[in-house]
């Protein structure tokens, strides 16, 4: 579980929070994010979130991780819009025989993409980062979130774990019989690992089923009983929504 960040989520003011309204307060930024003309207010909600990773004390590393994939795709769509997205040249010079021309316009569209990625990116990181996943689905089974659906979410978070630890037993044997000295050996390998997972999953769905109709599974998951909303925390979610709308609308 160590590879998902579970042990991130410490004991901190906002993992205390209900996670259905971390989850709205999370919406309405996604919406505002994603809405903002500009790339300023994405670009604001992306370090006020950086700034709570570093109150939480998120190692550098997991930040690093978390991260990596969305950095790498905001700098390729930067790019992308640079050189073949616009009309208004900002500059342009020869390489290797060919001129590259980068253009105003379409830096300024790839920076409004980049913005809104990192912002999105941002709020659902902090909100994994504070809320654990089973609290999570708990909020959207509140939001009316199909139930198949959060049935289906849960079991593959569970079994998600177990399919890894299998995996790495299977891959330190086949390491150990020197499975991927050569790259043909290692396909090989890799192909008998990724069948062995397949039918391990099929197995495991079965017994699953098999136990849950055993034990009379009626489709009701306590997780999805709900305590009462905190007044304090609601009126404060509100406040920071109205506070952010308001530079959203600027």
């Amino acid at each position: 579980m160590h590879l998902f960040f579970e042990k991130e989520k410490r004991d901190n003011l906002l993992s205390r929070m209900d996670a259905r309204v971390k989850l709205g307060f999370a919406l309405c930024l996604l919406l505002m994010v994603l809405s903002s003309k500009g790339f300023l207010f994405p670009l604001i909600i992306s370090a006020v979130s950086l700034g709570l990773c570093i109150w939480m004390r998120i190692p550098l590393r997991t930040f690093l991780l978390r991260f990596s994939e969305p950095l790498f795709i905001t700098t390729v769509v930067i790019g992308l819009k640079l050189f073949f997205g616009g009309k208004e040249p900002l500059f342009s010079c020869t390489l290797a025989g060919m001129t590259i021309t980068g253009y105003v316009d379409g830096l300024r569209e790839g920076l409004l993409i980049g913005s809104r990625i990192i912002g999105t990116v941002s709020v659902v990181g902090v909100l994994g980062l504070t809320t654990p996943f089973t609290e999570i689905m708990a909020g959207l089974s509140w939001f009316r979130v199909p139930r198949g659906f959060i049935e289906i979410s849960l079991f593959a978070y569970r079994y998600i774990f177990v399919l890894l630890e299998e995996a790495m037993v299977i891959y330190n044997a086949q390491k150990n019989r020197l499975g991927y000295v050569s790259f043909r050996k290692g396909l090989s390998s890799f192909g008998t690992l990724a069948g062995s997972l397949v039918i391990k999953a099929f197995d495991h769905s079965h017994n699953t089923t098999v136990a849950m109709v055993q034990r009379g599974y009626d489709g009701n998951i306590p997780l999805m009983k709900h305590r009462s909303f905190r007044r304090s925390e609601v009126a404060v979610s509100a406040l920071l929504i109205i506070a952010l709308g308001v530079i959203w609308k600027a």
